[in-house]
């Protein structure tokens, strides 16, 4: 007997199927199934079912100062299967987020920031005395099924005096470590975005790439997009939305976009403040700012799902297909306007809002 059976779903792309799950997997993905389950949910003509939704940088250790925020908050209430928390806390206090995140219902992963008491600080890696490679590769050996990767913050409030130093730390902690998946984070200058693009290789992962400063991928002057920025994208660095406080643009994103230059990934950068007062508020609604940029549902959602998936190795998640986790979300795109702000407080009409109604994880139903 199956634990739940999911009839009359559709995907995105319209496919109709029927979806089995035991024991927090799924068992079966046909046309129709027939097996008695303990739970069945029959979905209305007017749901699309997907993977589940995973947020790749979140801000999510309740008990840090600076940005923080409730894992189920940010996550299951709001149609996220999934977070990552990227960089939140560093190997001196991330065993103290771990006993707190396996309390929520979402699923929760972290980046461990390279400096060792991760974001107390606005200026965390300023001093470099605080990035110990030992503690990190000890962190990394202790929670592997927690730790997906490492995080390097770049950008001027963070570094200091320290340059490009930092970001050459995090490669030689990265290559130590198994090649495990880096985000780094940029924004104003020093260091330079050319510089921190020149270090970085194929597979990490670039954060805030949509961002409005004049260290972004856009050139002010002329409009496009700079050309030591194609060669990063050229040979495979991941651009990764992290929409945040400060760092989405819709003219860049559109600009982008319109040179053939997409983001793998959607991410929110949230944290409690950015998703009380805005501009980000949720998942959802950073996702309609990229549908009214020009990305295709389809493709929004596949960058929430199977692209952050393979990004950080989470192997069992992002498809729905037989043996992966039982994780989707369950939404509706509806005919409705809203108005949506950036970062840098200009603003975009949407004519289709997407709204989470159901979230599944591991087999267990929530309403949204």
């Amino acid at each position: 007997m199956l634990d739940l059976l999911i009839k009359e779903a559709r995907l995105i792309d319209g496919t109709k199927l029927e979806i089995g799950v035991r024991d927090q997997k799924i068992v079966a993905v046909e046309e129709k199934i027939t097996e008695d389950a303990k739970q069945t949910i029959v979905l209305d003509p007017d749901v699309f079912l997907s993977a589940g939704w995973i947020d790749d940088h979140v801000h999510c250790f309740e008990k840090m100062n600076l940005y923080y925020d409730y894992p189920d908050q940010i996550g299951v209430e709001k149609g996220v299967t999934s977070v990552i928390d990227a960089g939140t806390t560093g190997a001196e206090n991330i065993h103290e987020f771990y006993e707190l995140a396996q309390q929520a219902k979402t699923n929760v992963y972290a980046l461990v920031n390279i400096s060792k008491w991760g974001i107390v600080e606005q200026d965390e890696l300023a001093d470099l005395s605080k990035v110990k490679e030992a503690l990190v590769r000890k962190v990394l050996q202790s929670l592997p099924d927690f730790i997906v990767g490492i995080k390097a913050r770049m950008s001027k409030t963070v570094i200091g005096d320290n340059g490009i130093t930092p970001l050459e730390m995090a490669k030689k902690i990265q290559a130590d470590n198994q090649h495990l998946p880096l985000m780094v984070h940029v924004g104003s200058a020093p260091p330079e975005l050319e510089e921190i693009l020149s270090v970085m290789e194929k597979g990490d992962v670039l954060t805030h790439c949509f961002n409005g400063k004049v260290n972004g991928i856009l050139d002010q002057e002329t409009d496009k997009i700079k050309s030591f920025v194609w060669d990063a994208y050229n040979k495979g660095v991941i651009f990764d939305i992290g929409h945040g406080t400060d760092s989405f643009n819709f003219h860049v994103a559109q600009k982008a976009l319109q040179e053939g230059l997409q983001a793998r990934s959607i991410s929110t950068d949230i944290y409690i403040r950015n998703r009380m007062n805005g501009p980000v508020y949720d998942m959802a609604t950073t996702l309609e700012k990229l549908f009214v940029v020009g990305y295709s549902w389809a493709e929004i959602i596949n960058k929430i799902t199977e692209a952050p998936a393979q990004n950080f190795g989470l192997r069992n998640k992002g498809k729905v297909q037989v043996g992966y986790d039982a994780d989707f979300t369950l939404f509706k795109i509806e005919e409705k306007e809203k108005e949506l702000t950036d970062s840098n407080g200009y603003t975009r009409m949407t004519n289709q809002q997407i709204t989470p109604v159901k979230t599944i994880i591991g087999g267990i139903v929530y309403d949204n």
